[in-house]
């Protein structure tokens, strides 16, 4: 039978083994990688349980997990909070079936309220699924000018735009000019902001594969940034803030066609454009740009649930409380954010 252990956060040499069988395995994504468990316990304080299975001294499958406690969303566990992508990885059905045999007995543990899967395909087929979000994937073509004419040409009229309008990308060394622009950014949308924190342990932990794209403006003013992590031959651009004359000079649209344009430069050949909900700005914007949606499966043991949680904003009870956040000063819901974001991975 497989034998499945904890992967420990702190051992450098267990977690070389998880990581090599992370970037080998053709299903695992960026978010499989260890570091995730000491950013998790870092910047969130949530209890992690890295599981992974061991079959003749190598591993198997992994399953990374992380137990989230919150008095307004109630407990869960987790593959994995502040992750799209999450679940079992495995070469092999006994490995995997292990990993979630392992997951819903320390579920039952823990007495969370359920156990959650966040997979690019479908798993466990007779659990209940959410199907609220989809995500957006194109392959990067080897030459800059083929990229360019594969956007649609009102998408690409904005990109020129960009160009024309003379603005200019840089890569940042740190994360404040980029946590400025997000934290207005999502405050004006209504919702807490990450703690400055994560993003510096983010660029700590990942290094070369955490990256700082800036755009500004020829009087070098600063309009629009973006945080993308880079796996394999892939580029997910993750997170994002822009200014709010960034709509008018068509900086956001130029930005993510520098990200698009430099990694065609290192010879990368996905661009991942992450998550969207349904029928939302985001969702709308990525499909202009020609890129199709894909359903992501979510999958959930509820145990204290009779159905699958909704804490997104789509959700109509949190409406006023999206309003009284827009209203809140900046200043008061930086610094409330944090208590309130861990909360909703």
């Amino acid at each position: 039978m497989p034998h499945i252990q904890r992967l420990a956060p702190e051992d450098a040499r267990e977690n070389a083994s998880w990581d090599a069988f992370v970037m080998a395995h053709p299903k695992a994504t960026f978010f499989h990688r260890a570091a995730w468990q000491r950013i998790l316990r870092g910047s969130f304080r949530h209890d992690t349980h890295y599981l992974y299975v061991e079959n003749g001294g190598r591993i198997s499958g992994v399953l990374p997990l992380a137990h989230v406690k919150s008095l307004l969303f109630g407990s869960s566990l987790t593959s994995l909070p502040f992750a799209v992508y999450g679940g079992v990885v495995a070469d092999d059905a006994e490995s995997a079936q292990a990993l979630v045999q392992e997951a819903q007995r320390l579920a039952r543990s823990l007495g969370v309220a359920h156990l959650e899967l966040r997979n690019l395909e479908r798993t466990q087929p007779e659990w209940p699924a959410q199907d609220l979000y989809v995500t957006f994937r194109k392959a990067i073509l080897p030459d800059e000018e083929a990229n360019m004419l594969a956007i649609p040409r009102k998408q690409r009229a904005m990109v020129r735009k960009g160009i024309k309008n003379g603005l200019t990308s840089a890569l940042d060394d740190g994360v404040d000019r980029f946590f400025s622009l997000y934290a207005d950014n999502v405050h004006r949308h209504g919702t807490p902001a990450l703690p400055r924190r994560y993003f510096e342990a983010l660029r700590r932990e990942f290094g070369r594969d955490c990256e700082v794209l800036s755009v500004s403006a020829p009087d070098g003013r600063l309009l629009s940034s973006v945080l993308s992590f880079y796996f394999g031959d892939e580029v997910l651009p993750y997170y994002a803030g822009d200014d709010e004359a960034a709509r008018e000079l068509a900086a956001n649209d130029f930005k993510y066609w520098e990200l698009m344009r430099r990694s065609c430069e290192r010879g990368l050949k996905t661009f991942d454009y992450g998550r969207s909900k349904q029928g939302t700005g985001s969702y709308a914007f990525k499909k202009n740009w020609g890129f199709e949606p894909t359903p992501l499966h979510y999958e959930y043991c509820l145990y204290k649930r009779d159905a699958v949680p909704q804490n997104n904003p789509s959700n109509a009870r949190y409406k006023l409380l999206i309003e009284a956040w827009r209203r809140m000063p900046i200043g008061l819901a930086n610094w409330l954010g944090p208590f309130v974001v861990r909360s909703l991975g």
